[in-house]
């Protein structure tokens, strides 16, 4: 704290030197003075860039020592309102330390801006900041700064709050899907047979004012009041009773729909109209509220219809500000500043206009929303609420609220008659085209604006002081809390940005604020010498909160106040010590011969009675079993001495019996986790000399198998890798002599000795001519 203080106090001095030195010597070296106070702004990281007509804020920063870095480029919109440029405030500018910052300016413009304000988000790369850069946007509000998105996340409120939006904020639908529309259809139709009850009881309470007027005055009544039409004037036209009994039926089956009694009932009940009832009903209604007609006997249905209305009254909040005119207001789903708004009261014209749109693709290109019949006026004049709040994080969500507002007005008197939007629009981009009309009250202001204080003066004098306190401000305030809390999960929560928002009220009768839309980058011009002062006093105390209350948590904030706080939201902690995959890996086949069956080496002792029997392959006898013998034979010959003894058949021998031999032998398969050091030692044993291969005999074959048995057991241990001796020789099974592991035998050509290993075999004699073991 201390630190800060005495930084703010060198920083005043120091700039109250420039003032003092550039009044006293024309020749002082501006360029020292200016690198200095730079290299002060860069070690603190205080440079900031501008994009737009900000002067406020640029004159705010520099006067707390901050450097702009200027864009290389002119901004869009200073190109498009070069006209409009409004000149800076004198106050707040020091002219004679322009070129200064001019200087200062220069120097930082290899530098890294800490500080970001423009008018669009889209200006900058809003993902290739750093985490320690401020930015005057967050990303991916469209969720509430647009008209279809507040309208569609309205609807989500009861999942997100305990509240219903129903009660700060007129109904709407999108008009771009057939659902929306169908949606908005039923709405017109209830709100048609709802002030159809409402006419039936406003004209029973105006004719009985009458009657009491007519006894205490026996002059003429007050010509703005209209004759009765049941009693005084024959050319209105009369309706019959049967549509206040239809409007009732309507009325009922949506109060049943309301407390679930029809979900037992069939879709198609009795209570429901078919298109050309419907359609019957609202051109009769048509001519009951715009044209020259009457119910007839109007008497005998007030008190039903007053206790309908009653009823859904208490279930439906909108019900005072829907009037009996059903009027409606068609917006543009993604424009601002009241552009193409219209306001229509016959629900054929509004599909009409929708359906002449071909334009609209992948987003809904108009809203439409119930229109507040039964504004507050001030001097019959229509008016709105411009609010301010300011989010500066959206985990935790953090608002802060704007204690100042003001009241825009509008130029023309308040009419239903006249559907036109300079009476029943009242933004400042449509009104200041406008002239103000002559039966306008002279009371409101000629620039259309009142600032919130102003406002709660009036409601003092008329007796509703305390409707601004107990009302008005803490609804507003509830209202933009429940809409931040449902966007919340929608919007892009950065770090070290925030943003200055504009929301739009409209007050009921009852003095109830209503929600209308929330708008991004709201306009800051001095238009008016209301929003002259308090458009620059936001911005001051913007800066304030977002900048100065980083370093001092109890610095003077202005007039903001915080509005919600929301907890920080934990996450679970996670833990992969639990998470493992279990399976059996997968790998490809390889493309050599097939693997033969494990037999049982204690099976070779009956290698005798194979020889005893003829099976056992000799060298004179192996062309005539290969010419002689079927494969099919053969396997019912082997089957009946082993299951261990497999009958292998080459491809090729496959392909022609005339070229190979069909021969039948033990297999050895041995575990797949066979180290490569067997296999090496096996490879490295040398060859002896050669045996006689008539000294071949099925008695030799013992010191053969009993070697076969070390190494089996040898193998079989999983987990130490094999050792086979070096001196190892594997004798040929056919002629006994002893050839290396891995070729064939060199006297006989028969089969190699990696048998041992299970691997696959050779064919007897390669084919060769010649050989003993070739046919």
């Amino acid at each position: 704290m201390a630190t800060l203080s005495q930084g703010r106090l060198e920083g005043r001095e120091l700039k109250r030197g420039i003032l003092q030195d550039s009044s006293s010597s024309p020749k002082l070296d501006r360029y020292k003075i200016a690198r200095q106070l730079t290299e002060k702004a860069i070690k603190e990281k205080k440079i900031f860039s501008i994009y737009g007509h900000y002067p406020v804020i640029r004159a705010a920063l520099r006067r707390k020592g901050w450097v702009e870095k200027k864009f290389h480029f002119l901004p869009k919109a200073l190109q498009n309102n070069k006209g409009t440029v409004i000149k800076e405030n004198q106050d707040m500018v020091v002219e004679r330390t322009d070129d200064i910052h001019e200087v200062m300016s220069r120097l930082v413009k290899n530098e890294m801006p800490y500080l970001l304000w423009t008018i669009k988000r889209d200006v900058i790369d809003y993902h290739s900041l750093n985490g320690d850069q401020m930015l005057n946007h967050f990303g991916k509000t469209a969720s509430f700064t647009t008209k279809i998105g507040l309208c569609v996340n309205m609807r989500s409120l009861p999942w997100y709050v305990q509240a219903n939006p129903d009660s700060f904020f007129p109904r709407c639908y999108g008009l771009c899907t057939e659902s929306e529309k169908q949606e908005f259809l039923d709405d017109f139709r209830r709100t048609v047979a709802s002030s159809i009850l409402k006419w039936v009881v406003s004209h029973q309470n105006l004719s009985r004012a009458r009657a009491r007027s007519r006894k205490e005055e026996s002059k003429t009544s007050d010509p703005s009041i209209k004759k009765d039409p049941e009693n005084t004037d024959n050319r209105f036209l009369g309706l019959p009773g049967q549509l206040v009994d239809a409007a009732c039926r309507v009325c009922q089956a949506y109060l049943g729909q309301l407390e679930h009694e029809d979900i037992d009932d069939a879709e198609e009940g009795s209570e429901n109209l078919s298109e050309a009832e419907w359609n019957d009903l609202i051109q009769q209604y048509y001519s009951l509220v715009h044209g020259n007609a009457f119910i007839s006997d109007s008497r005998s249905y007030f008190s039903q219809c007053q206790t309908l209305l009653s009823r859904i009254t208490s279930v439906n909040p909108q019900t005072e500000i829907d009037g009996f005119r059903n009027i409606w207001i068609i917006k543009p789903a993604a424009k601002s500043r009241g552009r193409d708004i219209v306001c229509m009261d016959r629900v054929e014209s509004i599909l009409e206009l929708v359906a002449t749109e071909h334009t609209a693709t992948k987003d809904n290109k108009w809203v439409v929303q119930k229109y507040i019949e039964t504004p507050l006026l001030i001097y019959d004049t229509k008016f709105d609420i411009r609010q301010w709040f300011l989010v500066t994080d959206w985990n935790p969500l953090t608002i802060w609220f704007y204690k100042e507002s003001y009241l825009r007005f509008s130029t023309q008197r308040f009419s239903l008659d006249n559907l036109d939007s300079a009476i029943h629009l009242c933004n400042n981009s449509i009104q200041r085209r406008l002239k103000n009309d002559k039966e306008r009250s002279p009371l409101l202001p000629g620039h259309n604006m009142w600032t919130s204080s102003r406002f709660q003066e009036y409601l003092q004098k008329r007796g509703r002081g305390a409707a601004w306190g107990s009302i008005i401000y803490p609804s507003m305030k509830k209202a933009i809390t429940n809409a931040m809390r449902v966007a919340q999960d929608h919007v892009e929560p950065r770090k070290n940005s925030f943003e200055l928002y504009g929301a739009d009220f409209i007050l009921g009768r009852d003095f109830k604020p209503w929600l209308i839309e929330i708008n991004s980058s709201p306009t800051m011009h001095p238009s008016t010498p209301v929003t002259a002062q308090l458009c620059a006093q936001v911005q001051e105390d913007t800066i304030k909160v977002v900048v100065d209350r980083k370093l001092d948590r109890n610095c003077d904030i202005g007039n903001f106040e915080l509005l919600w706080r929301q907890p920080v939201v934990e996450l679970p902690p996670f833990s992969g010590s639990d998470l493992y995959v279990e399976g059996i890996s997968v790998s490809k086949a390889k493309k050599s011969m097939p693997h033969l069956t494990t037999f049982n080496l204690d099976l070779l002792s009956e290698a005798q009675t194979l020889k005893v029997q003829g099976l056992w392959p000799r060298p004179d006898s192996v062309g005539a079993l290969a010419c002689t013998a079927t494969q099919e034979d053969w396997k019912r010959e082997t089957s009946r001495v082993s299951p261990s003894w497999t009958t292998l058949v080459p491809k090729s021998a496959e392909r022609s019996c005339h070229s190979r031999s069909i021969h039948a032998f033990p297999a050895c398969n041995p575990p797949r986790a066979e180290s490569k050091a067997s296999k090496s030692s096996l490879a490295k044993a040398q060859p002896t000399k050669p045996l006689d291969p008539n000294l071949l005999s099925v008695h030799a074959l013992v010191p053969v198998l009993q070697t076969m048995r070390t190494v089996e057991n040898a193998l079989s241990q999983p987990t130490k890798a094999p050792v086979l001796p070096r001196d190892l020789r594997a004798p040929c099974l056919v002629c006994r002599s002893s050839l290396p592991p891995a070729g064939p035998c060199k006297r006989c050509r028969s089969f190699c000795a990696s048998v041992l290993q299970g691997a696959s075999f050779v064919p007897l004699g390669n084919g060769q001519p010649g050989s003993p073991w070739s046919p």
